[in-house]
């Protein structure tokens, strides 16, 4: 037998008892398996139709920006895991459709949101007069504790604005607990600091001891609370 093909065959060998105890020990090694999520939050982006809702959703959670995003039928999500305050937060992100027809599909996702995210393009003035019109769904489907976060988008389209920032900043000041910020998804500006500020926001009001499985993530915080008549669960914000 030609000696070289025992020297390969020997030094290949995974049965050797001269196979060394290091490498023995590196191929049992298992990987270690990813921290889980410390807390599990959903979140929704609503408003009107070509506002850039897909767009926002995606650059934050995939980096990613489409010119020619196709409109979004009912729902759609996207999962994004962050770290804040030392904690693994792991978000749900649904993005809904903007046209009303849509709307006894998406309200669905407005009760078990603990972010909300509004938003206008800052070149069309019909989607800014429509701001309340959403609000309106807001304070008949979202929970009271929700954090909302209204967000002017397409600023890389400065020079066809049409609505004024101070104008944006009026109707945020007439309305309770909600933030404001203005973003470009296409240039990727100011877009995670908005989403990241809104999951502050959520995590400040929480305590920090609960687990993640109490969180709305799950199925069973979709499903239609019992009506509760409106003195007794009065509306949080009121519409200007």
């Amino acid at each position: 037998m030609d000696s070289r093909y025992e020297i390969k065959r020997m030094a290949g060998g995974g049965g050797s008892a001269n196979a060394s105890p290091a490498l023995g020990g590196q191929s049992r090694r298992r990987k270690m398996p990813p921290r889980p999520a410390d807390y599990k939050l959903q979140m929704i982006i609503i408003g009107s139709r070509g506002v850039g809702k897909t767009s926002l959703m995606e650059r934050f959670t995939d980096d990613t920006f489409c010119e020619a995003c196709k409109s979004t039928v009912g729902v759609d999500f996207k999962i994004k895991t962050v770290e804040l305050r030392g904690k693994k937060i792991r978000l749900q992100i649904w993005d809904t459709a903007g046209q009303e027809r849509f709307n006894s599909i998406t309200s669905a996702y407005y009760r078990g949101a603990k972010g909300i995210v509004l938003v206008y393009d800052i070149t069309k003035q019909e989607t800014f007069d429509d701001l309340p019109k959403w609000m309106k769904m807001i304070d008949k489907y979202a929970s009271e504790e929700a954090e909302l976060l209204l967000v002017g988008n397409k600023l890389d389209c400065e020079t066809d604005r049409i609505v004024t920032k101070q104008t944006a900043e009026r109707f945020v000041s007439r309305i309770s607990g909600l933030r404001f910020c203005e973003a470009s998804a296409k240039d990727n500006f100011n877009v995670e600091e908005c989403f990241l500020k809104l999951v502050d926001d959520i995590l400040a009001k929480m305590p920090l001891e609960i687990p993640s499985r109490e969180l709305s993530n799950s199925i069973l915080s979709l499903q239609p609370e019992p009506d509760v008549p409106p003195e007794l669960n009065p509306p949080r914000m009121r519409c200007c």
